[in-house]
Parts: C-alpha cells; sequence; structure tokens
C-alpha cells in the first residue's frame, strides 16, 4: 500500500518516500502561548496527531520523530504577562504566563485524544545553546557569513534578493507578494521585503546577547524560531513541514528561505502539507462577532452550543471534513458527532480490540489523509459490527487507532446532555424564529435554529396539516 500526500510546494499530490524509513520526521508549527487556544488552533494538532499515527503505522511506533514548537518569546506575550502580572518583573511575569498557558495547552488538546509529539521544543530553548546544536544565533551568523543577510542599525535582516527563486511555496512573484503584504517600511532596508532575523530589544523587554558582533542585546524574530527547532531535532532537510494554509506566507516561505540559505540544501523540507481555514457558523472566527471559541470553552462551557462538549467528539466532528478544505464549525456537526461516536459505542464497548486497525480506513487515509472517506468506511463496519463480533472488534481497533474512542460507554459523550434541563418557552421561541426563518426562504438560519435545538436535546418533528396544509412542528427531549 502506497502513501501519497498532497505538497504545497509542487502543488500535487506525490507517493510519499522518506529520506530514512528509518526515521520519518515531521515538524508542526504549535501555538504561541499567550491565551488559550482556539478551536482553529486545534485543527493542525488533529490533522497532523493523525498523519502521525499513520505514518507510525506504516513504518513502525519507533521510526517517526515528529516535532511540534512552543512560541514562548511574542509580542503578545509581552503584553500579556505586563496586563497580568503588573507587578513583576518583565521577564518572570513572561515565564509566569507561558507556563500557565503551555498547560492549559497541554491540557486542552489531551481531552481531544491527540498524541503527544515526540519533541517539543521552546523557542527561547534555541536561541543560543552549547551543545553544538543548530541555534538562531548561529544560523544567523551563518546566512550573514553567505551573503544572504545583513546588519542594519542593531538589526540583522534577511536579503530576499540574495534568493532567486524566493516566492516559490507562495507560488507568487516578489512584485505579487510585496503588493499584497504588509510590508514595515524601514530606511536601513535594502529590500521593501527583507525580514527581520533580529531586533533590538526596547527597554524592560527580554533580551539575549545578539549575533554578527551587534553590541546591542536582542531578541529573534518569529520566522527563525522555527528554522532553528526545526534544524536541531530533525536535520538540515527532513520530511515533511504541517501547519495551517494561513502560514504558507510569509511564515513557511520565509522559514524555507532561511533554512535553505543558512544550511545550503535546496530545499528544507520535501514535503510542505497545510491544512485549510476554519469559520464558525458560516463566518469567519473573530472575537468582534461574538463567535470566538477556544478549545477549553467547548470542553468546559456552555458557549458553544449551550453545552460543553466530550473532547473525542469535537476530533471526530473536525475528521468529518478533509483536511486541506474549508470546515463550518457549527453545533450540527458536533451533535452529529456525537450520536455517531455512541451508536459507535454501543457496538463496540463489550469487545476486545482486534490487533490492528482495518485495511480499508488505512488505505482510506493512506490516499493524502482521505478521513471523509475513512469515515464513511467506520460507518459500513459498524452496520456489520451490529451482528459479527469479529467486525466489532475491528472497528474497535480503527476507532482507537484515529483517537476518538477510548473504552467510552455511551453516555460518556453526552457530556451535560442527561442533566440539562429544556425551558419549554425558549424552545417554542425558536421553533417560532425557524419557522419565520423558513417562511423567509432563510434556510441557513433556519438549519442554524434546528442544530441548537438539536443541542439542547431537543428533537423536532416537521408534518403538513391535513386541513390548513401548514407545516406544524412539535418536539421532544431525546436523552
Amino acid at each position: 500500500m502506497s502513501l501519497t500526500l498532497y505538497n504545497t510546494l509542487t502543488r500535487r499530490k506525490e507517493p510519499f518516500r522518506p529520506i530514512d524509513p528509518a526515521n520519518v520526521r515531521m515538524y508542526v508549527c504549535g501555538p504561541t502561548v499567550y491565551d488559550y487556544a482556539h478551536i482553529g488552533n486545534a485543527r493542525p494538532v488533529i490533522v497532523f496527531d493523525v498523519l502521525f499515527r499513520l505514518l507510525r503505522h506504516v513504518f513502525g511506533e519507533t521510526h517517526v520523530t515528529y516535532a511540534r514548537n512552543i512560541t514562548d518569546v511574542d509580542d503578545k506575550i509581552n503584553a500579556r504577562a505586563a496586563q497580568e502580572f503588573p507587578s513583576l518583573p518583565l521577564n518572570e511575569a513572561i515565564r509566569q504566563v507561558t507556563t500557565k498557558t503551555e498547560t492549559q495547552f497541554h491540557a486542552d488538546i489531551a481531552a481531544l485524544g491527540v498524541l503527544p509529539p515526540t519533541h517539543e521544543p521552546r523557542a527561547t530553548e534555541f536561541i543560543r545553546r552549547d551543545d553544538n546544536k543548530v541555534d538562531m544565533v548561529r544560523l544567523i551568523e551563518d546566512l550573514v557569513a553567505r551573503g544572504h543577510a545583513y546588519v542594519a542599525q542593531d538589526h540583522v535582516l534577511f536579503d530576499v534578493a540574495s534568493m532567486p527563486d524566493y516566492g516559490r511555496l507562495a507560488n507568487r512573484s516578489l512584485e505579487e507578494m510585496e503588493a499584497g503584504a504588509r510590508v514595515d517600511v524601514a530606511p536601513y532596508k535594502r529590500g521593501a521585503m527583507d525580514f527581520v532575523l533580529w531586533k533590538p530589544s526596547k527597554p524592560g523587554e527580554p533580551a539575549w546577547p545578539s549575533p554578527a558582533g551587534i553590541a546591542t542585546p536582542g531578541r529573534p524574530g518569529w520566522h527563525i524560531e522555527c528554522s532553528a527547532m526545526a534544524g536541531a531535532l530533525l536535520g538540515d532537510v527532513f520530511d515533511i513541514h504541517g501547519g495551517g494554509i494561513d502560514l504558507v506566507f510569509p511564515h513557511h516561505e520565509n522559514e524555507l528561505a532561511q533554512s535553505r540559505c543558512a544550511h545550503g540544501t535546496a530545499v528544507m523540507a520535501n514535503y510542505w502539507m497545510h491544512n485549510g481555514f476554519l469559520q464558525v457558523e458560516g463566518e469567519k472566527m473573530s472575537k468582534s462577532l461574538g463567535n470566538f471559541i477556544t478549545i477549553h470553552e467547548l470542553l468546559e462551557t456552555k458557549t458553544f452550543g449551550q453545552q460543553p462538549w466530550h473532547g473525542r467528539v469535537i476530533k471526530f466532528a473536525m475528521l468529518g471534513t478533509h483536511y486541506r478544505q474549508p470546515i463550518d464549525w457549527t453545533v450540527g456537526r458536533l451533535v452529529q458527532a456525537r450520536a455517531t461516536l455512541m451508536d459507535f459505542a454501543d457496538v463496540v464497548s463489550a469487545v476486545s480490540p482486534a490487533d490492528a486497525p482495518h485495511a480499508d480506513v488505512i488505505a482510506a487515509l493512506s490516499d493524502d489523509l482521505n478521513t471523509p472517506s475513512a469515515i464513511s468506511i467506520l460507518h459500513g463496519i459498524a452496520k456489520s459490527a451490529q451482528r459479527n463480533a469479529e467486525s466489532a472488534a475491528q472497528l474497535k481497533a480503527t476507532l482507537q487507532f484515529l483517537g476518538v474512542y477510548g473504552e467510552e460507554k455511551r453516555g460518556d459523550f453526552a457530556v451535560g446532555v442527561e442533566a440539562r434541563s429544556v425551558d419549554a418557552a425558549q424552545v417554542e421561541s425558536l421553533i417560532g424564529a425557524r419557522n419565520a426563518a423558513r417562511k423567509a426562504k432563510d434556510f441557513k438560519e433556519a438549519d442554524r435554529i434546528r442544530d441548537e435545538l438539536a443541542a439542547m436535546g431537543v428533537q423536532l418533528k416537521d408534518a403538513k396539516d391535513k386541513t390548513t396544509g401548514e407545516i406544524v412542528t412539535t418536539w421532544e427531549v431525546k436523552g
């Protein structure tokens, strides 16, 4: 069975051929730890967890190295530290914020049923090192020595013009990127697209001894962080680099440029993979729209759909859309995922898992992580499993392989459902609003209200009145 992956760099699906099958290496950009991770942050965590599981299955658990970083030096972190711990020195306040937020992140994603990566480096651990591993300072000095970077007013900047094929990953010319980018105007820059590798720290900001003979202490730019961590842990060239589609430019384009030019290699990673955007109930997620949802809120509060959600339900709902496609995060999606996992639990809870996941599911995942196809196959296995113990054992092994099932009973997935009382007046009001939306042919709003009611445990039944011909809606509470 061959594994194929879509490569952003070449814009086609390609057979996956690792550099060393005994050590398959993958790097994925992780969170900046200044606040709770939002549901959009969960998507790459979930997507590349499935890929990590698949690679371990194909090449062996001990033959895959997965690095996902923690960014712990950033302007947003500095601002949060000053806000939350004004009485502490900034560096101590920053440590308080990043430690707390990293702990929250780990707790949230553990609830989603994802495996820990092999390495989870913190950016600040790779600014300067004394163990001969690649670090940011060394990379910057190598770039200066090779003529790909220059020092100007205590900054070090990457010279984009020194790299003829800059923009290949984003598939845009330099002129197109310059026109579409918010370029920092600075008189000391040779080119408008030149980007910062190192900058002087402002008073009170975290600072380290600067590279390239600069006397003023400073701190790294964002892009150089991942180049250093990936190079130190996975080598100058590795197999897979992943992240969200929003990172293609400028972050991944700049990472690729730094790493190639510093190491003198033709590539940084052989395969670049990116998951699509996430929106909420048809809208872009933003705090101004009031639809900004964190993983923590989904797990612990009634912020979305008037109830908390089981972590594995969240993961399973996410896998219902192919990773490269945009995903619309809706209450209805979660309701459907919960119902499916509850039905699966009925079938598998009393059996022992088979020795391996179902081959047809592995085949679907081997086609560029086709999780919708894999889920369709799961439904077919579940039908057979109702009559066949062997199929039930295979279904359980496959669900556990994906990380969407542990040993839960049906009711375990119904977080908050049984204990919730239903306000009849509220239900009737929502049904009235739904009927009005349908009459106005606003079917998107009608569906949204139906999903909201479903999340409350309310099932609707529409029937035509035999006398008037009007649609009459009745409802009942489902446990």
